[in-house]
């Protein structure tokens, strides 16, 4: 049996505000945007190239806006979505590798020297505090 993410539920405080952070500044594409009454909006947005989506809206989760933490993003080449995410108005921490091999401990900064898979990140926040964290696995160069 497979298992599979569809759909990540974000709380957020302002629906509009939070779309045009996902759609303009990350990118992502925008797949519903249904609102059949005053008390319930579902927005869900993917990420290009992304099987599963993120959601928010009115009506579908009690928790704070801004409490998701460290929600990965997975991309090919970091330094290219770093380049980007700042173009387009983000302001993405720098990057940043994991030190040692056995993934614990200390980071230090810029890109993996040798580009292991999974060694490389930043972060970001959406507008409520979300944040997220970029990864860079099967870099290619």
């Amino acid at each position: 049996m497979d298992y599979r993410i569809e759909v990540l539920t974000l709380a957020v405080s302002d629906v509009d505000r939070a779309l045009e952070f996902y759609t303009e500044r990350l990118g992502f594409a925008l797949d519903v945007d249904y609102r059949p009454n005053d008390g319930f909006r579902v927005v869900q947005v993917s990420p290009p190239g992304s099987a599963a989506s993120v959601q928010f809206g009115i009506g579908l989760t009690n928790a704070q806006p801004g409490s998701t933490r460290a929600t990965f993003l997975v991309v090919t080449d970091l330094a290219a979505a770093h380049r980007e995410l700042t173009e387009r108005g983000l302001a993405p921490s720098a990057i940043r590798h994991k030190a040692g091999l056995d993934w614990q401990g200390e980071h230090r900064p810029g890109l993996d020297p040798d580009r292991r898979d999974y060694a490389s990140f930043f972060d970001f926040a959406d507008p409520d505090g979300n944040t997220w964290t970029v990864q860079e696995r099967g870099f290619t160069g």
